[in-house]
C-alpha cells in the first residue's frame, strides 16, 4: 500500500476493532444463545439482547484466537467477519473491505495488521474509550487520510469548537420537556454533529430521548457514522446512504433540529437532472423558490433543510459568503433569499473569523433559521459579527489557525440570546463580537431600469407612436431599497442629473442581498502623509 492508501486499511480495521472490543464481554453469551436459536427463522432479536448492542457476532473467533493460527489467518478472519450481523455487513461493504483483505494477503500484511490492533495500545473497548473519544479518533483518521487524497475545498472537516457553537445557538432558548427530540444532518460525514447535539441535549435534560437521522454520500464516512450509531445504541437504520440532493432518503420526514455543514464551492452538475425534476414539482418539491448557479449548490441544502423542518424547528447550517449576495434581482440565489426572508424564517447569521477550517481559510457564516420565531424576533434578522471572536492556536492544523474557545462561544451565544441592537460583547480592542438587528425588508430592493431617449444628429428626441425611443447605449439600472418609494427615489437621485430619463416599470424586479461587510464596516483613516514621509526619511538615514 502506498502512504496515501493507508486509510483504506486503517479506517475499516479501526471500526472492526471497535465492534470487537464492544462485543468481547458478551461474546460467550452470544455464542451460547446462537446455539439455541440458530435453527429459528428470525434470530436477530435474541442475539442483540444477548450482546447488549444493535449488532452481534456469532463467530467463535476473537482477535486473540485469530493470532493463535497464523497459517490460516485469512480464512479465519473472513469467518470472523462473516459472523457479524447484517447491519455490520453493510458497513464493511461500504469500505469495500473484502478487496482490502485480499490486497493485505497478497502483500503478506494481514497477520501483522491484526497483531498491531490486538496490542494494548489498539484497545477500543467502551470501558476505556467513550463514544465521544471514539468520535475524536474517527475524526482524526478521516482528516489525515482525506488530506492524503487532497480532497476538494468544500469537503471540510468540521472541528468540535464550531460544532459546539452551532449546538449552543440551536439550544440556547430550547424548552426540552420529557419526550423525544429529533435531529437531522443532511451531510453527516462521520455523524459527529449528531453526537454533539445528543450530548448537549442530555446535558440540559438527561430524560429526553434523542433520535438522530443522517444522510451521507461518501461510503467510508457513512460506514463510520453507521458504526458509531450502532455502538451508541441508536437505530442504525436512521443512518442512510445516498446523495441528499438527488436521492433524498427521508421523503415526508420532518425534524425538530437540523445541523449541517454542506459542501460549498462544489458544483451540482452530477445531480442536475434530479434537482431540476424536483424543482419542477413546485411547492410539492424541495426546491420550489429557484435554483442557484450550477457552480455552487450550497443553497440547495438550505432549501432541503427547510423542507424537512417541523413547525417550531430550527436549523444551524454553515455557508460561505456566496449565499449572502450572489446573484442579481430575479436570479435563483436572490429568489431563494427572498423566499426565506419573506417567510420570516431567517433568524440570525453569525460571521466567523477566517482560518477556522482545516483545509480552507475563507470567511464562513452560520445561518440560524427557524420556523415560528418568537414574537420579539418576528420580522427581524440578527446579524452577529464574530470575525474578531477567536483565539489563535499555538500550532495550526492545516489551514485552521483559529479556535472558538469556551469564552468566545459564551460571548457569541450571549449576543444571540440577549438580542440587542448595536451591542458589543467582549473587549472592542481584543476578542469581541457585535450584534445588530434589522427588519427583514431592509435586505430587499427594487431593481429599476432607467431609460434615456435616443436623439438625432440635431439633438432632437426620436419619437415613435408618440413616445420617445429608448437609447440602449444609455440604459442604466438602480437598486432602490424596498423601504423607499421608487418615484421619490427617482426624483431625488436620478432626475437632477438626467432630466429626460424615465423608468421602464415593466422591467422592475425585486431582489434580496445581505451585505454583512457593509453593515459592520468601520472607517479607518489612512496614516497622515507627514508621518509616512518621516518614516521613509528615517529608513533612508
Amino acid at each position: 500500500f502506498k502512504p496515501h492508501e493507508y486509510g483504506l486499511v486503517i479506517l475499516p480495521m479501526t471500526v472492526v476493532k471497535r465492534f470487537h472490543d464492544c462485543l468481547l464481554p458478551t461474546h460467550d453469551a452470544v455464542i451460547e444463545q446462537y446455539e439455541k436459536v440458530k435453527k429459528l427463522a428470525v434470530i436477530d432479536g435474541f442475539l442483540t439482547r444477548a450482546s447488549g448492542y444493535q449488532f452481534y457476532n456469532t463467530s467463535r473467533f476473537t482477535f486473540e484466537s485469530l493470532l493463535a493460527d497464523p497459517d490460516n489467518i485469512e480464512a479465519n478472519f473472513r469467518d470472523y467477519l462473516a459472523g457479524f450481523s447484517g447491519n455490520v455487513q453493510d458497513v464493511l461493504a461500504k469500505f469495500d473491505f473484502d478487496n482490502i483483505i485480499r490486497r493485505m494477503v497478497e502483500c503478506n500484511s494481514l497477520y501483522l495488521v491484526i497483531k498491531e490492533f490486538s496490542s494494548p495500545k489498539g484497545y477500543l473497548g467502551p470501558d476505556k474509550i467513550s463514544a465521544v473519544d471514539c468520535g475524536y479518533i474517527f475524526e482524526d483518521l478521516v482528516k489525515r487520510f482525506s488530506e492524503s487524497f487532497g480532497e476538494e475545498a468544500g469537503a471540510h472537516f468540521t472541528s468540535r469548537d464550531i460544532i459546539y457553537l452551532m449546538t449552543d445557538l440551536l439550544l440556547c432558548d430550547a424548552k426540552l420537556d420529557d419526550g423525544n427530540v429529533t435531529v437531522y444532518d443532511m451531510t453527516m460525514g462521520t455523524s459527529q454533529m449528531l453526537s454533539c447535539m445528543e450530548e448537549r441535549i442530555h446535558e440540559l435534560n438527561s430524560d429526553v430521548e434523542v433520535t438522530c437521522f443522517g444522510q451521507e454520500f461518501n461510503p467510508s464516512t457513512f460506514a463510520i457514522a453507521k458504526a458509531d450509531m450502532m455502538i451508541r445504541g441508536g437505530d442504525p437504520n436512521n443512518m442512510r446512504f445516498g446523495d441528499t440532493l438527488s436521492d433524498d432518503q427521508f421523503p415526508g420526514f420532518t425534524f425538530q433540529y437540523c445541523i449541517s455543514n454542506p459542501p460549498f464551492g462544489i458544483d451540482w452538475k452530477r445531480e442536475q437532472k434530479a434537482v431540476e425534476a424536483e424543482a419542477a414539482k413546485g411547492e410539492l418539491g424541495r426546491f420550489a423558490p429557484g435554483l442557484p448557479k450550477i457552480s455552487d449548490g450550497q443553497q440547495l441544502f438550505v432549501l432541503n433543510g427547510l423542507s424537512k423542518l417541523a413547525p417550531g424547528g430550527k436549523i444551524a447550517i454553515i455557508q460561505n459568503g456566496s449565499p449572502l449576495f450572489a446573484g442579481d434581482a430575479g436570479s435563483g440565489p436572490s429568489n431563494i433569499r427572498q423566499y426565506i426572508l419573506e417567510n420570516d424564517w431567517l433568524d440570525a447569521i453569525v460571521q466567523l473569523s477566517t482560518d477556522q477550517f482545516m483545509n480552507t481559510g475563507i470567511s464562513t457564516y452560520i445561518w440560524v433559521l427557524c420556523k415560528d420565531k418568537p414574537v420579539y424576533r418576528c420580522g427581524k434578522v440578527q446579524l452577529i459579527d464574530a470575525s474578531h471572536c477567536y483565539e489563535q492556536r499555538r500550532k495550526a492544523i492545516g489551514t485552521k489557525r483559529n479556535d472558538i474557545s469556551d469564552h468566545c462561544r459564551e460571548l457569541i451565544v450571549q449576543a444571540y440570546g440577549e438580542y440587542r441592537n448595536n451591542a458589543v460583547y467582549g473587549d472592542k480592542f481584543g476578542v469581541y463580537c457585535e450584534s445588530k438587528i434589522f427588519g427583514s425588508e431592509e435586505f430587499g430592493y427594487n431593481k429599476i431600469v432607467v431609460e434615456r431617449p435616443q436623439r438625432d444628429e440635431n439633438g432632437e428626441i426620436v419619437m415613435k407612436r408618440g413616445k420617445p425611443v429608448a437609447d440602449t447605449a444609455l440604459r442604466d439600472t438602480e437598486n432602490v431599497p424596498l423601504v423607499q418609494d421608487i418615484d421619490a427615489y427617482f426624483a431625488r437621485e436620478v432626475l437632477p442629473y438626467a432630466p429626460d430619463a424615465w423608468i421602464d416599470k415593466s422591467k422592475t424586479k425585486v431582489g434580496y442581498e445581505i451585505p454583512m461587510t457593509r453593515y459592520f464596516y468601520e472607517y479607518q483613516p489612512p496614516e497622515p502623509v507627514d508621518d509616512i514621509v518621516e518614516r521613509i526619511q528615517k529608513l533612508e538615514r
